[in-house]
Formats: C-alpha cells, sequence, structure tokens
C-alpha cells in the first residue's frame, strides 16, 4: 500500500507536504520550493489535488496543482504514481506542467514550460 499523506522530498531538496486523504481521494498541503522563478529563499505554497484508487494489486495514480502563493504569477500542475519496491521504499513519479501569465496572446507560445 503506498501512502501519499506525509512529507515527500525531491531531487531538488524541494518539501511537499499532504494532509490526510478524504475517503474519496481528495487531499491537500504545501509544497516548499527550493528552485523558485525569482530566485532566493524557499517559500511554502497551497497544493490540492485527487488519488485515484488503483485496482486490484496496481498502485495509485494522483494529480495535483500548485499555486505559487505571493512569490509568482505561475500555476503547475503535476501527475504521477505512487510506487513501493521491494524493501518497503515508497516512491511518487510524477511529470509537471508549470503555466506563467504572459501578457498577450502573441506571447501564449512562452507561456508553459
Amino acid at each position: 500500500q503506498c501512502q501519499l499523506s506525509g512529507l515527500w522530498r525531491n531531487e531538488q531538496d524541494s518539501l511537499m507536504e499532504i494532509a490526510a486523504l478524504r475517503d474519496n481521494g481528495d487531499f491537500h498541503g504545501k509544497y516548499l520550493t527550493r528552485v523558485t522563478l525569482a530566485g532566493g529563499c524557499a517559500r511554502a505554497s497551497p497544493l490540492k489535488g485527487a488519488q485515484q484508487q488503483p485496482g486490484e494489486g496496481g498502485w495509485p495514480t494522483f494529480a495535483f496543482t500548485v499555486h505559487w502563493d505571493k512569490f509568482s504569477n505561475a500555476t503547475t500542475a503535476f501527475a504521477g504514481q505512487c510506487f513501493v519496491d521491494s524493501g518497503g521504499k515508497e516512491t511518487l513519479t510524477t511529470m509537471w506542467l508549470l503555466r506563467e501569465a504572459v501578457g498577450s496572446l502573441e506571447e501564449d507560445w512562452k507561456a508553459t514550460r
């Protein structure tokens, strides 16, 4: 069983804390990034998401968004899956998409990473 709730650290030393999951799979928490668009110190931002319960013998998939509170005009969406290895270590694998606000439709091409 893979549990999303708790404290997670990624390769860049960013931290994510997920509160307990609701029965329907919804969750919320905080994301503390060490990599900021503005540079400088790390800041916590709110996250909201949902976990899809796996079928028999599968691992749960999940998605969440982070609103980069008070220091950026961007929002990031993450989608991933939770795995447990033979030693019991839980690992989250994710893909992310960051959308930054731009001033015009002509600048739309550079808004998504």
